[in-house]
């Protein structure tokens, strides 16, 4: 037990690392060795520590799930440019294709294999399997996804790193036909008719 804990607070440690790494000028320069919380008198430690990932690698959701520390969930990431997210999949978990607007994406798996992948803007594929260790880059801006395709029940965990405190989040299957585009501009767009279209809004509507 101690040496899975070793082995993932290792892993933790180079994320963070690849995390400065990648992180670009995609957020505004700050004038300010750190923004503080609005109104505060006073900044101890306490705001630069987030304790939201604990225990999340002792957990197996029966879903893909995605945790995330950006300014959002940890505000003193704010102006600082950097920010990760660990992505758990069970076998046959999908993160569906979407794009993160304002940062590129550094993914580090640290259990498990991966099929992950991006479109580019010629619309080629560059896909790739990863085994644990292996880091894959995804494209500022650029179409991408990642499956889990073990067929042994095995659950695969990465750990990505952002170059922006927000980079944003543009889920392709939920934007598209969640948002109240009209059925028929859909329809001819994807070359089906209404009736397909009005099956995958169904599929894709939450559940209650």
């Amino acid at each position: 037990m101690a040496s899975a804990l070793l082995k993932y607070s290792v892993f933790t440690l180079l994320a963070v690392f690849a995390t400065f790494w990648v992180a670009k000028a995609s957020d505004p320069n700050i004038l300010s060795d750190f923004i503080a919380p609005a109104n505060s008198t006073s900044v101890d430690g306490n705001y630069f520590t987030f304790n939201g990932l604990r225990g999340i690698f002792s957990q197996t959701p029966p879903n893909f799930k995605v945790t995330k520390a950006s300014m959002v969930e940890f505000p003193a990431l704010n102006g600082q440019s950097v920010s990760i997210a660990v992505l758990q999949f069970p076998s046959g978990g999908v993160n569906p294709p979407h794009t993160h607007p304002r940062s590129a994406e550094l993914l580090f798996l640290v259990q498990g294999s991966l099929e992950v992948g991006f479109i580019d803007t010629t619309n080629k594929l560059y896909n790739q399997t990863l085994q644990v260790g292996d880091m894959f880059i995804f494209p500022k801006g650029l179409v991408h996804f990642q499956y889990n395709a073990d067929q042994a029940n095995r659950t695969a965990t990465a750990i990505s790193a952002f170059g922006s405190a927000n980079a944003g989040t543009i889920s392709i299957p939920a934007n598209v036909f969640t948002t109240g585009i009209d059925d028929a501009i859909l329809a001819k767009a994807f070359k089906t008719d209404t009736a397909t279209i009005q099956n995958i809004k169904v599929g894709l509507a939450p559940k209650a």
